[in-house]
């Protein structure tokens, strides 16, 4: 009987050589659906026989982290130097970190943790250059800064293993949802026209997954790729930017090229030796990252409006809670918001009320 590695390879093979187009579609794409399957089941034995090697303990701090994600020698350990107070170990050859360097950056009263790993080469997520531990810090960052320099600009291969580690850049998870029964077969209700995928295809692609019998609801025109994340259940959606290092080296036209060449990519242009453009990009960063204020007011005094808690765009006050202390969930009772989230002032509300910038809590805690 074949391996799982050998079942991969031959299916892999199989889509290599049809070609894709309508009469084909449903057969690629249940294709697609079993080598996931297995890829996943694959990664499962290999964790669970210890496989996972030597790992990388990143403590995370601050109200956000960044990983900087890039191939060897392209400049982010001298970033990493000049924006936050880490001290990387510099050299101008390849592979000098080898290990992850955090560092801190202050930016605009935020504190965000920064990230500086070792370089990312092809292959990285089978393994190549200790890239499954590298990816696998990557996948808990708040966002990626795909650092590349002026004469290595492959930004596909560097997505290309992000893709594969399961981590979906600048995306939005596929509005479907899946509900399993214990018989019945399996039904699939369409809110919108479909036209890259027929119910089908939808109903054979989640059968291969072991949907047998259910409800699967979709919102959305999705792709057999979004469906497969979907039916995975581990993928990460993290934002990312682009910071094209050593522009010094090149003329004032270099960047619209460069531009052209990457649609789509928000290009940020420094130099990290120089020093040109870092207040650009730690402006960027924060944007991408989209904090917002909270004002906390105690019980029966004024709040405090000097020194607001910092937290992610769209937090809820169980949110809110986790990040002031680990217990406040826990004994939390209910909460008064003023402002923006609040339908009145005051407004008494429960743990998943999303809150909006500048808003005033109180958070009231149950005794012990």
């Amino acid at each position: 009987m074949a391996t799982i590695e050998e079942q991969i390879k031959s299916i892999e093979d199989e889509i290599q050589r049809t070609p894709y187009n309508k009469a084909t579609q449903h057969h690629i794409g249940r294709l697609k659906a079993k080598v996931a399957r297995l890829k996943s089941e694959q990664e499962l034995r290999r964790l669970k026989s210890g496989g996972a090697g030597v790992s990388y303990a990143v403590k995370k701090s601050g109200n956000a982290t960044v990983g900087l994600v890039g191939f060897p020698s392209v400049g982010k350990s001298t970033l990493l130097n000049q924006i936050t107070d880490a001290e990387s170990k510099v050299g101008a050859y390849d592979f000098t970190t080898l290990d992850i360097i955090p560092g801190v950056l202050y930016h605009r009263g935020v504190k965000i943790q920064v990230l500086d790993m070792p370089g990312v080469i092809r292959g990285a997520a089978k393994g190549r250059g200790r890239g499954r531990e590298v990816l696998s810090v990557a996948r808990a960052c708040d966002l990626i800064l795909l650092m590349i320099d002026v004469f290595e600009t492959n930004v596909p291969v560097l997505t290309e293993e992000l893709y594969l580690a399961g981590i979906r850049l600048n995306e939005r998870p596929a509005d479907v949802t899946l509900a399993k029964a214990n018989r019945g077969g399996l039904t699939v209700n369409a809110t919108v026209k479909l036209t890259k995928l027929d119910k089908e295809m939808i109903e054979d692609i989640c059968r291969e997954w072991g949907y047998l019998n259910g409800t699967v609801v979709v919102r959305q025109d999705v792709t057999e790729d979004q469906l497969i994340d979907v039916l995975a259940g581990n993928r990460v959606y993290t934002k990312a930017v682009v910071a094209v290092n050593k522009i010094d080296l090149v003329g004032p036209d270099y960047l619209k090229a460069l531009q052209a060449k990457l649609p789509g990519w928000k290009l940020v242009a420094i130099s990290a030796e120089k020093g040109a453009g870092l207040t650009k990009l730690k402006d960027e960063i924060y944007e991408t990252l989209r904090f917002m204020r909270v004002y906390l007011k105690p019980q029966g005094k004024e709040a405090d409006m000097a020194d607001p808690l910092i937290v992610k765009e769209r937090s809820d006050v169980g949110m809110v809670c986790d990040s002031i202390h680990r217990e406040w969930r826990r004994r939390f009772r209910y909460a008064n918001v003023w402002g923006p989230s609040a339908q009145f002032p005051g407004q008494k509300v429960g743990l998943d009320h999303v809150l909006r910038d500048t808003d005033v809590l109180t958070v009231i805690l149950r005794k012990g």
